[in-house]
Formats: structure tokens, sequence, C-alpha cells
């Protein structure tokens, strides 16, 4: 029977209305008992769901607002306001359909996530070509997509170039250019060319997977005002009933205490905050940042301080070498060779643009280290060949008893004041050679920063493990308030917990690997995601998908639109159920016009939480000039 009812509930209402219709026109005839009946019938039809929700409710030993709106209407029955008991029943289910089709929509980003998806993939097995589910792909597959195809699992590109709209997953509509060696995310889409890959990620373990379970999660999750109003709803709810009957006794006026009860039902003051941080979720995602839930939105509202890692975030993390210096009788192809094949084993992006540039010049990194030791923060050491080679920062020279000759530091210096990190690399106890390696700074991190300041921001930090030299290069050409260079992971944990301490709230921005523990002190972890890195998305509380700093900017403004607007619908619905009550306290607001004007609070609460769905969406100007910026 339930299942019936629900299945057909549009149907019903309609046909309520309808009914409420014919017994308007009969309300000029004489037929005044078929307009009873007419009315009659038009409040139990209306009235079946609403009943069987009650029902269930009760069972859950819940009040809610459709137990008082089914007390109120048997009461109406009893009193004979057929006319009120008809259309209160009518308005509340025509309210529930277009409540349900609007909150469809602040959730439409999610479902838009999903549509996404690709449903096939077309896999090389055995020489032969086959067209798969998606959910049967296997992990080495070798994979074809050709040009207006869906990249169906996460890959390395093995043949071909193409052009890739990654906006299902950065949020950026402006086409990647990507080759063979490149990395591939399910649910992006090819423009133009052919590729073939090998799938590495797959079913749940894809990067697209993992966004729409975190949005999902996200949109479920809830700010300390909705548990506030959850909370409040359980001991109002009741309170009501009492106060219903309270007017009763005091007035005698059974039809003015039924009014109380079906005015004061606190539809709008319930829905207003979860439909704000559901479609302030949505906005995010839809731009490629990723918001782990309400509570995030509301601690990130609040935030302050903003502490960043440089390499990686205030800067490009694409550095590259810009010289190799060497010392003593050392050949440098031959010490690159060696550094390289020691780097292999670093996930640091400075160890890592070594190995690319051995790569680059075509040398074979093909015998493995031994003895590897890494030091986070400052380097590794590791035997080559026979060969001691201890490679990284001066800290680490110190503390390997290397002495480092003055005119090696005089030319260190000199590297780092032209914008350079100077790598050290020691064979033995002697210094052999200095890596020079340069990151530019992101091309929107100024005016990212200027906006984040705009918005509410008073101290933005720098913190890193480079040399002073880059450092204050970087924190001068920024405009950052202050900045400390030369630290360690828990240096920078230190630093962030010290922060806190002194009451500031504090959001730390970092690459999500090797800044791992600083995002997990500070109040607001942030992980520039290059895509979603596994750690990035369980240790940060919001990922930027496109490892843009604007995004960084465009999330910590719509955590405040969030808030207010928030703020706003909870005022507006306390406002209306007051203004509603004193009106039927004073005679001049009735059941039906109460009832309507109820309705209507409740969607303008929603329709005004979906205009942050729209919040902050770049002008065709602004569209065109993020194209130019990436060709």
């Amino acid at each position: 029977m339930a299942h019936f009812i629900y299945k057909y509930k549009r149907t019903i209402t309609f046909l309520s209305a309808l009914l409420l219709a014919l017994a308007f026109i009969l309300y000029f005839t004489d037929h005044d008992a078929v307009r009873k009946f007419t009315l009659i019938i038009a409040t139990v039809m209306a009235g079946l769901p609403i009943a069987m929700k009650a029902y269930q409710a009760i069972h859950m030993k819940a009040f809610t607002i459709e137990v008082l709106v089914v007390i109120a209407v048997i009461g109406a029955l009893f009193i004979g306001e057929y006319v009120e008991s008809a259309v209160v029943t009518f308005l509340f289910l025509f309210g529930d359909h277009l409540e349900a089709r609007t909150l469809e929509k602040t959730r439409s980003s999610l479902k838009d996530l999903v549509d996404m998806a690709p449903q096939e993939a077309t896999v090389l097995r055995n020489g032969t070509s086959l067209m798969v589910p998606v959910g049967l792909v296997a992990e080495g597959d070798r994979v074809i997509v050709r040009s207006g195809g869906k990249v169906p699992v996460d890959g390395r590109i093995i043949i071909g170039q193409v052009a890739l709209n990654e906006a299902a997953i950065t949020g950026e509509s402006v086409p990647v250019s990507k080759k063979p060696g490149d990395i591939v995310f399910s649910s992006t889409i090819v423009e133009t060319g052919y590729m073939e890959m090998i799938a590495e990620k797959v079913g749940d373990d894809t990067t697209f997977a993992k966004i729409i379970e975190l949005v999902e999660e996200a949109q479920e999750s809830k700010t300390k005002t909705e548990k506030f109003l959850d909370r409040f709803a359980d001991i109002y709810t009741p309170a009501v009933i009492v106060l219903s009957i309270l007017v009763y006794i005091l007035t005698r006026d059974l039809h003015l205490a039924i009014t109380f009860l079906v005015i004061a039902c606190p539809g709008a003051l319930i829905i207003g905050a979860p439909v704000s941080s559901v479609a302030g979720i949505g906005n995010g995602a839809k731009n490629g940042v990723l918001i782990k839930g309400g509570e995030v939105m509301d601690r990130f509202s609040k935030v302050d301080t903003l502490v960043f890692d440089k390499t990686g975030t205030l800067t490009r993390g694409q550095p590259a070498v810009t010289d190799i210096k060497v010392f003593h009788a050392y050949n440098e192809q031959e010490l690159l060779q060696w550094v390289a094949q020691a780097e292999m084993v670093s996930e640091h992006p400075l160890g890592q643009t070594i190995v690319k540039e051995a790569q680059d010049l075509g040398m074979a990194l093909d015998q493995e280290p031994e003895h590897v030791e890494v030091i986070k923060g400052n380097g590794l050491t590791a035997a080559m060949e026979r060969r001691v080679l201890t490679i990284g920062n001066r800290n680490l020279m110190a503390a390997k008893n290397i002495v480092i000759p003055a005119e090696v530091e005089a030319y260190a210096v000199e590297r780092e004041k032209a914008g350079n990190t100077a790598i050290f690399a020691a064979v033995g106890k002697e210094v052999a050679g200095i890596f020079s390696i340069a990151d530019e700074i992101r091309e929107d991190a100024v005016a990212a920063l200027a906006q984040m300041r705009k918005s509410g921001i008073q101290r933005i930090i720098m913190l890193t493990g480079d040399n002073q030299h880059t450092a204050e290069r970087v924190a001068t050409s920024l405009g950052l308030d202050e900045f400390h260079a030369e630290l360690l992971p828990e240096d920078k944990v230190s630093f962030v917990k010290q922060l806190k301490e002194q009451g500031h709230v504090v959001a730390m921005a970092g690459d999500g690997v090797n800044d791992a523990p600083a995002i997990a002190a500070a109040d607001i972890g942030l992980a520039m995601g290059e895509g979603g890195t596994d750690i990035s998305m369980e240790t940060a509380d919001i990922v930027l998908m496109a490892d843009r700093l604007m995004q960084f900017s465009h999330a910590y403004s719509l955590s405040k639109a969030t808030l207010r607007n928030m703020k706003q619908n909870t005022s507006f619905a306390v406002g209306i159920v007051a203004i509603l009550l004193t009106g039927v306290l004073m005679g001049s607001v009735h059941l039906a016009s109460g009832m309507f004007i109820h309705e209507a609070s409740v969607l303008i609460v929603i329709l005004n939480a979906m205009r942050l769905m729209g919040f902050n969406r770049p002008s065709k100007k602004s569209r065109e000039s993020m194209k130019l910026l990436h060709t």
C-alpha cells in the first residue's frame, strides 16, 4: 500500500487539485452536500501520503512536521472545516513535490558527476579489440580511446597523443595535451587524437570514483548549525503540540489551536541550513574543489591565517635542472647518472627533477641503489657502484660530517640568490657537485592571494624546506607576511600548532605527501591534488583537483557565502514563523492562508540556497582569459 501511494504521489497531488477545483465550482451551485463530500475525498486522497509519513515517524519515535499536519487535518475535519482541511493537505503535498524537485537541482552536481562516468571501454585482448562494460576492465588491460570517447579508467598512455578535456576531474574545460608516459584519469574526454593506455586503477579505485564517493559523503556531513537544528526540531515539534493544547485551554477555540499547530511547523527552519550546505558543496565539486562536508565548510569560513608549503603549492611544482656544477675531477654526465639512479627511490619533487633530467638525456637508469636512507626534509644517502652518495641540503652535509669548501659554498649562495635551489651531491666525504634547480611561481598566485586577503585572510605564511635565499625571493615576489626556510616536516607541524595555540584558525596548504603531517595538524588541511593523489584525498579537508590557487580562493569565498546563506535562511525562517504565529493569535492569519505562506517560505529558502550553485561563475571574458593563459 505504502509503495503504491509513494509511486503515484504526483498523480494523487494532481487529482486532489482537480477535486479542489471541482469543489470551488460547486460553491456557486446548490449542491452543498456534494461540495462537502468532494472536499472530504480531496482531504483523504492528499492526506494519505502525509499520514503514511506521520505513521513511520511515530513508529520511529519521532515528531515530524507530518505528524503536526495530520493532527491539524483531523481536527479540521472534526469541526467541519472541510475547505481548510482539503487546502492544507493539497498545499502540503504540492509543496513537498516542489521541494523535492528543487532539492534535486541542488544535488545536480553529484548527478552530473555520476552521469559523466563512462559505461563501456574498448580493450585489446589476445590481439582482438573488444567492447566491454567498464566494470570488467582489469588492471593491466590495454585500453583504446578514440576522439570523442571517454577515458574509462585511470592509467598511462603508451601510444598516441590527445587533447584531453579534464573538466570532470579538475573543473577546467580547457583541453590539456597528453603524450606517451602521461597519466590520464577516468571520465576525462578525448577531444582530438587517438591513444592506447595501460589500465592502472579500475572500478572504485579510480580518481573519478573517489571524487563521487567524497562528494556523496560530504553532502551527508552536517554543519554545527544543522546539528543544532536537528536537536532543536526534536524539542520544538512536541513543544508546539503542547502549546496548541494550551492555546485551546486558554481560548476554548479549537480552530485557533489547530491553526496554531500547523502554522508553527518549522519546515523552512529545518531545511534552510542543509540545502545551503548541499548547494555550496555542489558548487565546489563543479569547480574542481572537493570540500569534505558542511563542518569543513563551517571551519574554513572562520580561517584567518593561511600557511603554504612552497614547492608544488605556491610554485608550479614542475622544477627543472638549470645547471650542474662539478668540482675536482668528477665528470658531469657520470655524476648526473649516479645521482639520478639514487634518486629513483625518492618521492621528493626535486629528486624526481634530477631523474627526469637524466631520462631526457637518454641515460640508462637501470642500476638499483643500495643501502638507501631517506632523511625527510634533508635528502638521502645511497651506495652506487661501491660509492657512498650523499645528496641533499647543507643540513644533511653537516649531519654526515661533510665539509663544504668556501668556493663551493660561494657558488651555492650565488645560485640561490638567482632563484635556484642548490642540491649538494657528495661522493664519500667530498662534495662532487651542485645541482641548480629552479621552480616558477604559479601564474595565478598573486591574484589568488590578493583575493583571499580581500575575503578576510589576515596572515599568509610560507613554510619550506628550501634554502633561505630561494624562500625569500618567493616570499618577496608574492608579498607574504612572513616565511620560514630550511624546515623539516616536524618543524612545519610545530609551527602550525604554535599558530593554533595563539588563537588563530589555520589552513595549511601543501602537496599532500611531504606535508601530510602539517596538513593534518591544521584546522583546515588543503592539498594540491593534481588529479587527486590518494594521500591528499585521505589527509586533506579540501582538495584542489586542478592545482590552481584560484580554486583555493574560490573555496574560501564559497565557504563564507555558504555560511552567510545559512544565516539568511535561518533568520528568514524564524521571522516568518514569528510573524505567522502573531497573525494567528491576532486572528488575521487563517489555516489555509497560513499554510500557503508556510509552504512558500520553504520554497524561498530553497531558492535562496540554489543561488550558491551559480556562485562566482566565471564570466565569458574571464573564461576566454583562462583559455589564453592555458595556450
